[in-house]
C-alpha cells in the first residue's frame, strides 16, 4: 500500500521544488553584450568552463570621446554551478589613439536577477592612468561604479 504523506511533509516537499524552480530561474551569465548607465558597451564573447571570460569594452561618450578605441578585456566569475547570481572581475587594457598614457581598469561586482528576471551587473571599478613620478601617484587612481544592464 502507498505510504501517505502529511499535509506538512507534502508542503515541505513543494516548498523544495518552488526554491529549486526558482534558482535555476535566477541564473545569471556574464556572457552576452551590456550597456551600463554611462552609455559604455560591454561584449563577453567567451566564457569558460572554469569561469574565465575575455570580450571587448567600448566606453561611452562621457569617458573621452573618440580617442580611446575598442579595448579588450579580461575576467573571472564566481563558479555559476555553486550561486545563481555570481560574484566577478575583469580588467580593461584601454587601447588609445594617439596617445602615450597607459590606462588600466578593474572593475569588481555581482550579477544579478531581478524578480522580473532583468539581469544587472553592479559593479566598483579604479581607474589607473600611468603617473610621470611618486609625486602624481596620489591624483593617478579613480573611483567609480557602474550598472550594466543586458543588451537584448
Amino acid at each position: 500500500s502507498p505510504v501517505a504523506m502529511g499535509s506538512g511533509a507534502f508542503t515541505l516537499v513543494l516548498a523544495l521544488a518552488l526554491v529549486a524552480s526558482t534558482t535555476l530561474a535566477l541564473q545569471c551569465l556574464l556572457s552576452g553584450s551590456w550597456r551600463s548607465d554611462t552609455g559604455c558597451r560591454m561584449v563577453v564573447s567567451f566564457l569558460s568552463k572554469d569561469g574565465s571570460f575575455s570580450g571587448s569594452y567600448l566606453p561611452g561618450p562621457a569617458a573621452g570621446g573618440s580617442e580611446i578605441l575598442t579595448s579588450p578585456l579580461e575576467g573571472t566569475q564566481q563558479d555559476a554551478g555553486l550561486v545563481p547570481q555570481p560574484t566577478f572581475s575583469f580588467t580593461v587594457r584601454w587601447q588609445l589613439r594617439d596617445s602615450e598614457t597607459a590606462r588600466t581598469t578593474a572593475f569588481l561586482g555581482q550579477c544579478y536577477v531581478g524578480t522580473n528576471g532583468e539581469e544587472t551587473l553592479h559593479a566598483l571599478w579604479l581607474l589607473r592612468e600611468a603617473a610621470n613620478s611618486p609625486d602624481e601617484d596620489w591624483k593617478a587612481t579613480r573611483i567609480g561604479t557602474s550598472v550594466f544592464t543586458r543588451i537584448k
